[in-house]
């Protein structure tokens, strides 16, 4: 039978310094990633770190996690310079051949 969570130790700590065994754990309840069950947890001096939960019979852990925040605008053009209208070759034809000499009626 599992402790209740309040009888339970609390542990915060970095997924880095997870031993093995919890790390095993962790991939059993996220097998997909975590990326949707992530929280945001805000300490009392304004700072704040990002942590996904585990509880095991014994500790609940609050395990903080490395998350990469999209800064960019949305609707930002992404890709304008893809295609650089002041390229080298501004004309839509072809260049020229290494071999001039094809003539159509030479089938």
């Amino acid at each position: 039978m599992e402790r209740k969570t309040a009888d339970k130790k609390r542990v915060v700590t970095s997924y880095k310094n997870l031993p093995p065994d919890i790390l095993e754990e962790v991939k059993k309840k996220y097998p997909n990633g975590w990326n949707d069950f992530v929280i945001k947890v805000e300490k009392p001096t304004g700072d704040f770190f990002y942590a996904i939960t585990l509880d095991t019979p014994d500790v609940s852990y609050l395990i903080k996690v490395d998350v990469k925040i999209d800064n960019r605008v949305k609707g930002e053009d992404d890709d304008k310079d893809l295609f650089d209208e002041d390229s080298e070759s501004d004309s839509d034809e072809f260049p020229d051949s290494a071999d001039d000499s094809y003539d159509e009626n030479d089938d």
